[in-house]
């Protein structure tokens, strides 16, 4: 991997380890970026795009994303940070037992003898594709280019920048294969705003008239709806979580895209916002990070390209 040097330098994490990061500023937001690279990354999972990757972010004295889950082991699904994207998997059923299937963002992954692919679990990566990183003051942009011998092939160009109070994450997405590419992409969205824990002062706001539906955990006791927002009767426990994995009430258009996450104690927040529609829409807090998680439908066929934006406004409230 070939990375173009900024202001680009080795960070020490909460776990003592040193990992390539980035950092960029406008001023006003400060975020460090954990990079992308084979066997020396923080990241080295299967589950998650490995670009994009925010360890920090400080916007007016206060605090957005931060290391949520204190298990970590390199290759684990979720030993991860910041607001992550994920695809869902392309080719694995048509693959055979020792045959590769695509994880975009991460690369050509091997198909081993189960019953069913697992988000949760690591794969063999056969293929990391080429990726290149351009790193300038305010901005940072992600490059891989992957190639399958079974017509899957892509170009994916993720840039990160900061414009006044707001990170923008723009995707471009080209297919160079011979088969249409067909996926959708949530973001995990981990934020711990202030390093609060999920409790009664965390609330996310939806633009809709939002239910859980699907399979549902604590909704109802831990969690509830008040006036299309997801607030939380008591603090959540190590032990719990709250879960729906189809959140519903959205339209068919983006203004349904637009959620507020907050932190009532501390007044901070942030309004995500998308250029496109949701798909699906699942949420999921634990006792350190709280997660609306939507979808974006990505459908390209052989050499087309497929764009999307999420912008993030960070909010502070006086007090």
């Amino acid at each position: 991997m070939r990375i173009i040097f900024a202001i680009l330098f080795v960070a020490v994490n909460c776990f003592g380890q040193n990992y390539p990061n980035a950092e960029i500023s406008n001023g006003l937001i400060t975020a460090k970026i954990l990079l992308p690279k084979e066997g020396k990354g923080y990241y080295q999972g299967t589950r998650f795009d490995w670009a994009g990757v925010i360890s920090e972010l400080q916007y007016n004295g206060h605090s957005f994303f931060g290391v949520w889950n204190p298990k970590f082991e390199p290759g684990l699904h979720d030993a991860i940070t910041g607001p992550v994207e994920e695809f869902t998997v392309i080719g694995y059923e048509e693959a055979k037992v020792g045959e590769t299937f695509l994880k975009i963002g991460v690369g050509e992954l091997e198909k081993p003898e189960e019953s069913a692919y697992s988000r949760f679990k690591t794969y063999q990566i056969k293929n990391h594709g080429k990726r290149k990183v351009k790193v300038e003051k305010d901005e940072i942009q992600f490059t891989q280019i992957l190639k399958m011998s079974n017509g899957y092939s892509y170009t994916y160009v993720k840039k990160m920048n900061l414009e006044n109070s707001n990170l923008i994450l723009s995707h471009s997405f080209k297919n160079t294969g011979d088969k249409t590419i067909r996926t959708s992409v949530y973001n995990h969205n981990f934020f711990m705003i202030d390093k609060e824990p999920t409790n009664a002062n965390i609330k996310t706001s939806f633009a809709f008239d939002v239910k859980p539906d699907g399979l549902v955990k604590g909704f109802g006791t831990t969690a509830l709806i008040r006036d299309n927002a997801i607030i939380f009767t008591k603090a959540i426990a190590s032990s719990e979580n709250v879960f729906s994995n189809d959140m519903t009430g959205f339209g068919n258009t983006s203004k349904d895209y637009d959620i507020h996450i907050e932190n009532l104690k501390t007044k901070a927040g942030v309004r995500i916002t998308s250029d496109r529609p949701i798909n699906n829409m699942v949420f999921w807090a634990c006792a350190t990070t709280s997660c609306p998680e939507p979808y974006t439908k990505v459908e390209v066929l052989p050499g087309e390209t497929f764009t999307w934006t999420i912008n993030y406004e960070f909010l502070i409230d006086k007090p």
